[in-house]
């Protein structure tokens, strides 16, 4: 992949965690107070329904299964545990506990993935943390066990779906739209029975909740959420997982406009840094795994699996059709019509790093 499309892509995947960092703005101006699983839950389910009653595509064989454990990783679970931490701890403090995911996926892409682990990896990890810790982090912040316990398996729920995701990609002729919603809707459903015995509903809404809560529902999770997972197929799962610190840069930054709250030096040094973060991440990730003259190494999941990794780009371009295409087709039959365009031109062999 080349540098230049490398950030294009990066660019467009941290609109998703850019906008999960203006939720904190819209649930305290927009929403009913005191109703995070209500909001959770509002946010994942109708999306997922709207999704699925729009490609009309269920899983199918190993399918259920894993999009269950995707659903409860990348939606279920981890809004809980998020929640539990916000609940417990103060907003720095959360902050600065999930700071561990990046380090979280670098040990499993290690495991599950074959990927190196590079001292840039490492380097990127220790300023993302040092980068935030400035941001958000406030004199008066406080630990709780139960808050910061949350917060480590809200980590670990996301650093867990970045890598499956990554490893199982999603079904052949299946678009990027169902594969969101089934997790979404798998999210939502694990959410509901939490909501209704943990959380009374609100006696009333007004057209202001009606607003946030819609604003959350199509914008933070359906289309925020199609752009995430597009982005995990397309990146290394390490550099995925840095562009998530542009939610609590993003929710600085809001809470700056909006809320009058002030950006002294530190912070604006602890936003440099996580920017100077993510940078390296990507820079790090920016070279192809394999070797000069050598093959590129062949997926483990088969296709009589049904499994697809979202990095095998190339093979993608042979048959072209690109992930970001695909996922806007809704019509069943055009998820599996064979394409009728003519065949690509083959593209001359080029060096190492390009795409």
């Amino acid at each position: 992949m080349t540098d230049r499309r490398l950030v294009r892509i990066s660019l467009l995947t941290a609109l998703a965690p850019a906008v999960w960092g203006s939720t904190y703005l819209v649930t305290t101006e927009f929403l009913p107070p005191d109703r995070p699983l209500l909001a959770s839950t509002l946010r994942a389910l109708p999306a997922g329904l709207i999704l699925l009653l729009l490609t009309r595509v269920l899983p199918r064989g190993i399918w259920w299964v894993r999009a269950t454990v995707l659903g409860v990783l990348n939606i279920g679970a981890f809004f809980y545990f998020l929640f539990l931490a916000a609940y417990h701890l103060p907003g720095g403090v959360a902050a600065l506990v999930m700071t561990v995911q990046p380090m979280i996926v670098l040990l499993l892409g290690a495991l599950l993935l074959g990927a190196r682990i590079r001292l840039l990896h490492i380097g990127a990890c220790a300023l993302a943390a040092a980068g935030v810790a400035l941001l958000v982090l406030q004199p008066q912040a406080g630990l709780d066990g139960v808050g910061v316990l949350a917060g480590l398996l809200a980590a670990v729920c996301m650093a867990s779906g970045i890598v499956l995701t990554k490893r199982w990609g999603r079904p052949e002729g299946v678009s990027l739209l169902a594969f969101t919603g089934w997790q979404l809707t798998v999210g939502g459903l694990l959410l509901l029975p939490v909501t209704l015995l943990g959380e009374p509903l609100p006696e009333r809404l007004t057209w202001t909740n009606v607003g946030g809560f819609a604003y959350l529902g199509i914008i933070g999770a359906l289309l925020a959420y199609v752009v995430w997972f597009n982005g995990i197929a397309r990146l290394p799962a390490l550099a995925a997982s840095f562009l998530s610190f542009a939610s609590p840069l993003c929710a600085t930054v809001l809470g700056y406009l909006f809320m009058g709250q002030t950006l002294g030096p530190l912070q604006l040094l602890g936003a440099a840094g996580v920017v100077g973060a993510v940078v390296l991440a990507q820079r790090g990730e920016g070279a192809p795994p394999t070797a000069p003259g050598t093959a590129p190494r062949t997926p483990p999941a088969s296709a009589a699996e049904g499994g697809r990794h979202g990095d095998d780009e190339e093979h993608e371009h042979e048959h072209g059709r690109h992930d970001a295409v695909s996922g806007l087709g809704v019509h069943p039959s055009s998820l599996t019509a064979p394409p009728t365009g003519p065949a690509p031109r083959p593209v001359p062999p080029s060096g190492p790093g390009s795409a």
